[in-house]
């Protein structure tokens, strides 16, 4: 069934002049959760809450699709039609930063600014997964989560980032210290290793690329998942098993303790 969202507050968020719908919930540290293609589904919802049970205040964006709608295949389909074609994103090789990751910036600071703390988690999902690290330019994101990051859509070894600012987040990772958490299914066709390579060259040791078994990804996921995607993808929302000692569940939880560790520190 679809999520009506009732448990979040839903805001009206303008930066620099664009306004776009964002659900909030909890309490804490902010996180900005990026919903994954064709939108802010029920199981990208179900995660959300997870992260405002940690204890932190989860911020979820409305860039694209029917919000809290499961997707449908000729609906999802028209969705990421629409998406590729839009001046916000960059969905090819050699499209450089999509644009959309300025306004996502904006409302990270907008989000530490309103819940304090040390700085601002950012998790991405499948075409906003590259999305959590582009945001880390902006100098309040400390805790990047960059899960089965799907674009450039065409180009497997494709990072989906301007050469500038490649260099440039390449600089502040490691001018600050950080550690880029990401994850992906070994049988992915849309994130595949040569991403994870890429990646890995780009930010060296501070990208912690985690890889889960295909065959322990949910076997029934929603339609869209089933009949476009195609293969094991989404590890911590459609192909997630919500069973204790699920390596998928695993993954949730090792998201959650990076998250509240460097959101929530202990003194």
């Amino acid at each position: 069934m679809d999520d009506a969202i009732t448990d979040f507050a839903r805001r009206e968020v303008d930066v620099d002049g664009v306004v776009k719908t964002v659900y909030v919930a909890g309490t804490g540290p902010a996180v900005v959760l990026m919903p994954e293609m064709p939108g802010i589904s029920p199981d990208v919802l179900r995660l959300a809450r997870w992260v405002r049970d940690a204890g932190l205040t989860v911020y979820v964006p409305s860039l694209f699709g029917i919000d809290g709608a499961y997707p449908t295949v000729e609906g999802g389909r028209e969705v990421v039609r629409r998406a590729c074609v839009s001046a916000e994103f960059r969905a090819f090789a050699n499209g450089g930063t999509s644009p959309v990751t300025a306004w996502l910036r904006g409302l990270a600071r907008q989000a530490h600014a309103e819940c304090g703390g040390p700085g601002v988690g950012a998790v991405g999902l499948c075409f906003t997964g590259n999305f959590a690290l582009t945001m880390a330019l902006e100098p309040a994101v400390i805790a990047p989560v960059v899960n089965h990051p799907s674009l450039p859509l065409d180009d497997p070894a494709g990072l989906e980032l301007s050469e500038e600012d490649a260099q440039a987040v390449r600089d502040r990772i490691a001018r600050d210290g950080l550690t880029v958490l990401a994850y992906r299914f070994d049988n992915d066709r849309w994130c595949t290793g040569q991403r994870f390579a890429a990646y890995q060259a780009l930010l060296g040791d501070t990208f912690d690329g985690r890889v889960l078994p295909g065959r322990s990804s949910n076997p029934t996921p929603p339609p869209f998942f089933r009949d476009v995607v195609e293969t094991p993808h989404s590890v911590v929302t459609a192909h997630l098993v919500n069973k204790a000692g699920h390596p998928t569940l695993k993954a949730r939880d090792e998201i959650l303790a990076f998250l509240t560790t460097r959101l929530k520190p202990r003194p």
